[in-house]
């Protein structure tokens, strides 16, 4: 496999390799850009069927993350990091300590934190090798309440733009995945006066959204097919694609998760539909956001800032109306203007 050749390298400027014997860390860490700044993003642990798929993902989210922390008017540069593994099963202090080793290796170029399956407590651990992390317990904490706000505030610009509607009530919300911002955003949507449709892997999880919010439940594969106004990727990504597309009947895709689209085609794909898609990097730059404000943390200055997200995606929104593009396209472009300016 030849890493400058694969479709999701973007001229990055470093990928690392990083194991560890005692520990059994397998991890990559990908630094797409420091142009605005030190490389942030967060640490995903998954179970990948194959190292060629984590060098995708680690590659497709650090370039996503180069944009988001752009479009959020952060003085940061995009980055993330994978570790390679089963979550339930390769979890220890001495495989986050290895972790933590191998940020200090890239000398504060890359700074760290939550992602899928890795919590503030595994933070902690990191934090106890390398000052390289942020999301720290005590400072910003946990960023996925401010995640999940952030949907929240995006579907509601979304269904502003698209269904000319500033009130969510009544309409119905098809979530795929209740993680830790899939539960928060299932709340919002709920106090909001919003139908819930749901689905996930943990039986816990759907339990809880139908008993506290009244969610209806339907299986994995069943999710696209719901009469819903908005439908709301919140696991991993890649949702929409072409075994998918054509069966979602929602005039709006925004929800967390990142690279919901499987191919670029698909901005356009979903523009030929009449649903409007709200650019993943923008509606979920909550909690990149809130842990930018990790010194002298305030929570009501980073949740202003948070609040952004709703006039940045109507601005998006418009542009795509007005140029007759993709709002993905469109974000882009934005992005890499904000890049190319050195974030004036």
């Amino acid at each position: 496999m030849a890493l400058f050749d694969l479709k999701d390298f973007d001229n990055h400027e470093q990928v690392v390799f990083c194991s560890d014997d005692e520990s059994g860390l397998k991890a990559i860490i990908a630094v797409h850009s420091t142009k605005l700044g030190p490389a942030v993003g967060g640490c995903r642990m998954w179970d990948y069927a194959s190292d060629e798929d984590a060098i995708t993902d680690v590659l497709r989210l650090s370039k996503g993350m180069t944009y988001k922390n752009a479009m959020a008017g952060l003085t940061m540069g995009g980055g993330k990091s994978v570790i390679i593994g089963d979550a339930k099963k390769i979890k220890s202090d001495a495989l986050f300590k290895a972790f933590g080793r191998a940020l200090n290796g890239l000398g504060g170029r890359y700074v760290s934190a939550e992602d899928v399956n890795i919590t503030t407590g595994d933070i902690a651990v990191v934090n106890t090798e390398t000052d390289f992390v942020t999301g720290t317990e005590g400072k910003s904490g946990n960023p996925a309440p401010f995640t999940a706000l952030g949907t929240f505030l995006g579907i509601k610009a979304a269904v502003k733009h698209k269904l000319k509607s500033d009130d969510l009530s009544g309409l119905t919300v098809a979530v795929q995945g209740l993680g830790s911002v899939g539960l928060y955003l299932c709340e919002h949507l709920h106090n909001a006066g919003a139908k819930l449709v749901v689905t996930d892997l943990n039986q816990e999880a759907l339990d809880k959204v139908q008993t506290q919010f009244g969610a209806k439940i339907v299986g994995l594969n069943e999710i696209y097919d719901q009469d819903a106004d908005i439908y709301a990727p919140c696991a991993l990504g890649a949702t929409i694609n072409d075994g998918t597309i054509d069966r979602i009947k929602a005039k709006i895709v925004a929800g967390c998760a990142n690279n919901q689209l499987a191919e670029p085609r698909h901005d356009q794909a979903l523009v030929e539909r009449g649903i409007l898609y709200a650019p993943d990097y923008v509606i979920n730059a909550g909690g990149i956001i809130n842990v930018s404000f990790e010194e002298n943390y305030c929570v009501d200055q980073a949740t202003a800032k948070v609040e952004e997200i709703y006039n940045t995606l109507l601005d998006v929104f418009e542009k795509a109306d007005s140029t007759g593009k993709p709002t993905g396209e469109v974000a882009d472009e934005m992005a890499r203007e904000i890049i190319a300016k050195g974030g004036k």
